[in-house]
């Protein structure tokens, strides 16, 4: 028989269990990326070049050359400094144009982009060798930052604030952008600006929860659940992000830039009735491109759950799904 002491016992037992297998996963992640960074081929490192206090950007990537122009103007225009790039076996001179850039550091590997956690044990790496003390953006080449007043204040302005109050990270819903009509017809040209072409969203249709193990937020919904997965919105894809963060060698990311470890990393909301502060990753992902690079990745079956995801878009695409209607906002 469990008296009720036993159970007071057994329930606070819980949390320090909770913390204990957190911090024994975190340190599981770490030592992956140690291992990983075997994986990885230097082409061109720069890294003697970043100063003390300079934001860096960490990216993995694939057949991106179309994009870079612009993703690099982009963040150079809001103050990041050096960019950190591992280049999965890119085919079409993604590595080339990189290796002329003055402030990128690239890395190339043909190991596989699964097997590598996502390609997270790759950036785990390279933010616990060049990562620490600065303030790191993680993102997709296709992945845009937008913060209050980012028009006006640069990244350091920031950053200089999260320092002031104590964050050491920053949350972003990563919100999909889509042209109005077929998304083939989006054609973007290289050096373009995508939503000059990808300039609509949805403003409602989200979904939110909050995962008690790792503390983050889990986010749902938008076009994407709305036009690829309307018969199964949890397998739609997570929208919930925490891309920039003040990096220590203690940290890691879990899955993706989801969510990381430790937990406390992950609390970035209020739950008391207020608001804290938080920004949009701009998804530039429905351009003519994504066609191709569907089933490319459908063939390649690299991604999260045998490739679900892509198996969506490409029967959505077959079926000629557009992603705007009458409820999208420009």
């Amino acid at each position: 028989m469990v008296t009720g002491a036993g159970i007071r016992r057994r329930l606070g037992a819980l949390p320090i269990i909770g913390r204990l297998r957190r911090r024994a996963e975190r340190q599981r992640l770490i030592a992956r990326g140690l291992r990983s960074r075997t994986a990885l081929r230097a082409i061109s490192d720069r890294t003697r070049r970043i100063e003390r206090g300079d934001i860096l950007c960490f990216v993995t990537l694939r057949d991106e050359r179309a994009r870079l122009p612009w993703f690099l103007s982009y963040y150079r225009a809001m103050g990041v400094r050096h960019f950190l790039i591992v280049d999965n076996a890119s085919q079409d001179g993604s590595g080339d144009y990189l290796c002329a850039q003055p402030d990128v550091s690239l890395w190339w590997t043909d190991h596989g982009y699964k097997a590598a956690r996502f390609g997270m044990d790759w950036i785990n790496w390279l933010l616990l060798r060049h990562g620490r003390g600065h303030w790191c953006l993680t993102v997709d080449p296709d992945e845009f930052l937008v913060y209050p007043h980012h028009d006006q204040r640069p990244l350091a302005a920031l950053t200089s604030w999260l320092d002031a109050i104590g964050r050491r990270s920053f949350p972003a819903m990563l919100l999909d952008m889509y042209p109005k009509g077929a998304i083939e017809d989006a054609v973007c040209a290289e050096g373009q600006d995508p939503f000059d072409v990808a300039r609509w969203f949805d403003p409602a249709n989200y979904s939110i929860q909050k995962n008690e193990y790792f503390g983050n937020l889990w986010i749902q919904g938008g076009p994407r659940t709305r036009a690829f997965f309307t018969h199964d919105p949890l397998a739609g894809p997570a929208l919930n992000k925490i891309p920039l963060v003040k990096w220590s060698a203690r940290y890691a990311y879990v899955s993706s830039t989801h969510m990381l470890l430790p937990r406390g990393l992950n609390l970035v909301y209020d739950e008391d009735g207020g608001e804290l502060i938080s920004g949009c990753l701009l998804h530039a992902k429905f351009l003519s491109s994504f066609s191709a690079k569907s089933a490319e990745e459908l063939d390649r079956r690299q991604h999260y759950g045998g490739s679900q995801e892509y198996r969506a878009y490409h029967a959505g695409l077959h079926r000629g799904v557009q992603l705007w209607c009458s409820e999208s906002r420009e």
